[in-house]
């Protein structure tokens, strides 16, 4: 029994000394987004709007919502959610929806990428479903273009919070189908960090909210997506980090309540689910060539293992040697994740 009081307090000296900044304090006013108007975005040929999301423990806040429409009309539309140390960025995938004749949408969560305010820690939340506000706004918007058939979308901690979504909402939650892009169903740790570990700084992150807990300083994964090293893609490195900054311990909470509550109300999902997941797990910090070939984030397997238990319609599909992202793995890869998708929806109209 004395192991539990000891590790509490390796944790919170931990927390304490790895508080970091992400720039120097913000001390100036915290004034509410008020132009939700229509404007072009970041990424060529598509739009963005601000949604004023209210006031939140550290301040106003608010989400984005991103679109891209085809030109000839639809009432189909595919709505993304990003992940953790992420925005979206990913105009290839908008292009190639609208291209097969679906309205594209995609929304930076509060506190990330064009949404932060400057007095935001980035990708900091208390309960998953704050993000429900976000998601429903984006929702609101994809009906009001005139669309009635949505597929709901989200990659790693976005994978969770559509599904969570989805278990929560059941028959309400407004949309015909989600798709998961290696969705953060399960930490990947051993089982006593599972089981022990993460519930104790969990339930210290209902005391100690904004203390930080230090990541691990790996290159590995962002290596394998930026062009300036051996990936593909280019993207802002202030809203989507080379390094994974420290997460709060309320953090810690919000994914591990939400990842419980989830599968205790997993048979609430009631529209067909599709959970994609790469082949293999790859170990290491440091990059090398392997980091090309599979997942350095999460453990696949056990993608497969709680997939396996969402809901009733379910599909679970592995893609040979996909990244954690999927859609940002070589062009062999992100095409099988693609056909998956495209495939999955045609089957469940």
């Amino acid at each position: 029994m004395r192991t539990f009081p000891f590790f509490i307090i390796l944790f919170l000296i931990a927390a304490t000394a790895s508080a970091w900044d992400v720039n120097k304090k913000y001390d100036g006013p915290k004034t509410p987004t008020t132009d939700t108007t229509w404007h072009p975005d970041i990424l060529n040929g598509y739009e963005a709007r601000y949604v004023n999301q209210g006031e939140a423990f550290d301040g106003p806040c608010r989400s984005t919502i991103i679109r891209k429409l085809c030109k000839n009309g639809s009432t189909k539309a595919f709505l993304y959610i990003h992940g953790f140390n992420d925005y979206f960025f990913q105009s290839e995938m908008g292009e190639l929806f609208v291209d097969s004749g679906y309205n594209f949408y995609a929304v930076d969560l509060r506190r990330y990428g064009r949404s932060r305010e400057p007095w935001q820690y980035p990708f900091n939340i208390r309960d998953q479903k704050e993000y429900f506000a976000d998601i429903d706004s984006a929702l609101s918007q994809i009906r009001k273009d005139g669309n009635t058939d949505i597929t709901l979308g989200g990659h790693s901690t976005g994978g969770l919070t559509v599904s969570y979504f989805g278990a929560v909402r059941g028959n309400l939650a407004g949309v015909n189908r989600i798709v998961t892009d290696s969705p953060f169903l399960e930490w990947n740790y051993s089982p006593f960090m599972r089981n022990v570990a993460v519930p104790i700084v969990g339930f210290f992150g209902k005391f100690f909210k904004n203390a930080k807990i230090k990541q691990s300083h790996c290159d590995g994964y962002a290596y394998s997506l930026l062009k300036e090293y051996y990936g593909e893609w280019v993207y802002n490195t202030d809203w989507k980090m080379v390094y994974s900054p420290p997460v709060t311990a309320s953090w810690v909470n919000s994914i591990n309540t939400a990842q419980s509550k989830l599968f205790k109300n997993a048979k609430n999902i009631t529209v067909p689910i599709l959970v994609m997941h790469s082949s293999r797990k790859i170990e290491g910090c440091d990059y090398s060539p392997v980091f090309q070939t599979g997942d350095a984030v999460l453990d696949p397997e056990m993608i497969r293992k709680q997939g396996e238990k969402l809901g009733s319609r379910r599909v679970v599909c592995a893609i040979d040697s996909g990244l954690h992202d999927l859609i940002l793995s070589s062009e062999k890869a992100r095409e099988a994740a693609y056909d998956s998708i495209f495939s999955f929806i045609r089957s469940n109209p």
